[in-house]
């Protein structure tokens, strides 16, 4: 009887074996999946790989991406490096022009002053005009302390390079193309020419036809 019921309980229906079969099928396909999965995270095309190019293992993946963003920090710190180093050169700039500004303005002031001191005096005519001379001295002092020179041109040959003509007058007493007159005296900074003298040429008929 036992031996009847043991039999009866190992019978599988072909309805159930069916079902375990597809029961096992799912089972290894999901395994096979997770396999491939796995197996696609460990190495990674370099791009669209045509048939034949090598693939980029995932170690090797991972070390050129740690490169890349080892460079690129880098790189942002440079920018941020030459950005700082523009800023602090710009600054230094701005105050060396300060300093420079605030040396020429330091030698004017006490021309300025007696200038001042000049429009309060009551004296003569021929006072004020000695007080306007010595300022006058005073300013020239302080050009020659910034070494800024008058440019010759009374009496000397007429030169574009250094004079600017406003005319010619007609002088039988001086060379032609001499400076016969000095209209506004004209200034240079050592060699370099802040601006040119104003003049008129002499004209000498005499010399211009020999």
């Amino acid at each position: 009887m036992e031996s009847s019921m043991l039999g009866a309980e190992l019978t599988i229906s072909p309805e159930a074996a069916a079902a375990i079969a597809e029961a096992a099928a799912a089972e290894a396909a999901a395994e096979a999946a997770a396999e491939a999965e796995m197996a696609a995270e460990q190495t990674v095309p370099v791009a669209e790989q045509a048939e034949g190019d090598e693939i980029v293992s995932r170690a090797e993946y991972d070390r050129l991406k740690t490169e890349r963003d080892q460079l690129m920090d880098r790189l942002a710190r440079l920018q941020a490096d030459f950005e700082n180093a523009r800023k602090r050169t710009e600054r230094e700039r701005q105050e060396f022009r300060e300093y420079a500004t605030g040396n020429v303005v330091e030698v004017f002031l006490p021309v300025l002053d007696n200038f001042e001191l000049a429009l309060k005096s009551v004296g003569t005519l021929e006072q004020m005009r000695s007080g306007v001379e010595l300022i006058v001295k005073q300013m020239e002092d302080a050009l020659r302390q910034l070494q800024v020179q008058a440019v010759p041109a009374l009496g000397v040959e007429f030169d574009p390079r250094h004079h600017e003509a406003l005319g010619t007058v007609e002088r039988l007493d001086l060379p032609d193309q001499q400076v016969a007159e000095e209209i506004r005296r004209g200034y240079r900074l050592r060699e370099r020419l802040l601006r040119p003298a104003l003049v008129r040429v002499a004209s000498n008929p005499k010399q211009a036809s020999e």
